[in-house]
């Protein structure tokens, strides 16, 4: 395999893996803050307000990633 058709394969994966796991931690998070909420709902605003910023964060690596394979995608560092 060319060194191109590696650094596209590691791009997917990276992007996909990725995504993969961005949606079972916010599928996890967002089912237990619903238990939560129903446990105590009194405290339901200060875990949603938590809630929201562990969501944002757990984005934010995948989008982290994202940038990653699409600057080897894009000025690949490898060609040459």
């Amino acid at each position: 395999m060319t060194n191109v058709a590696l650094v596209a394969l590691a791009c997917g994966l990276i992007i996909g893996l990725g995504a993969i796991g961005a949606c079972i931690g916010i599928g996890i998070m967002g089912g237990r803050y619903l238990e939560a909420a129903a446990r105590q709902p009194e405290l339901m605003n200060e875990l949603q307000t938590k809630m929201f910023l562990l969501a944002g964060l757990i984005d934010a690596a995948f989008l982290i990633g994202v940038g990653i394979a699409m600057m080897f995608a894009f000025a690949n560092p490898f060609a040459g």
